[in-house]
């Protein structure tokens, strides 16, 4: 059975190790070393489970995935409403839909924490998340032109976002 959840301490190295197998792919996130444990901690402690929280899924007695809702231009009161949101599934649960069941789950959940746009940002060359974006009705909003540089050769970096 799924289980979609607010994350808690005890998910601290598997939401890392999500995150950093994306790291390795290159164009799944603009960080081009992995996190450190310290890093991913901190960021934890940034999300204030009320404001700004973080939901894993578990799923064959792991955490499968998870999505975070961070500020968009932190302390920014006029932007208050608007939330970035970021995905990450595990490699070996990629395209079993849990993406999409995040993505579900927090879009019923949007509203209710004071959110009206939802933001992602994300590389260029990210076909699936683009896809999958857009399959929740998510537009693109705008294009940084070559602003990220991957292994010497530079990708654009994408705004898509949704009104809710």
């Amino acid at each position: 059975m799924n289980l979609i959840r607010d994350m808690s301490m005890r998910d601290l190295e598997a939401v890392n190790e999500i995150y950093n197998q994306a790291v390795k792919l290159k164009f799944s996130t603009a960080h081009t070393r992995p996190i450190s444990r310290k890093e991913r901690l901190d960021w934890f402690r940034e999300h204030d489970p009320a404001l700004y929280p973080v939901f894993v899924m578990e799923a064959e007695g792991m955490v499968a995935g998870w999505l975070a809702f961070s500020p968009y231009r932190k302390g920014r009161q006029a932007l208050r409403s608007a939330a970035e949101i970021s995905y990450y599934v595990h490699e070996e649960m990629r395209r079993s839909g849990i993406g999409a069941a995040l993505l579900k789950h927090a879009l019923g959940k949007a509203p209710g924490l004071g959110f009206r746009s939802l933001i992602a940002i994300l590389l260029e060359p990210n076909a699936a998340s683009i896809a999958l974006l857009k399959k929740f009705g998510f537009e693109k909003w705008g294009d940084m032109p070559a602003v990220a540089v991957i292994e010497g050769k530079a990708y654009n970096h994408q705004f898509f976002g949704l009104h809710i």
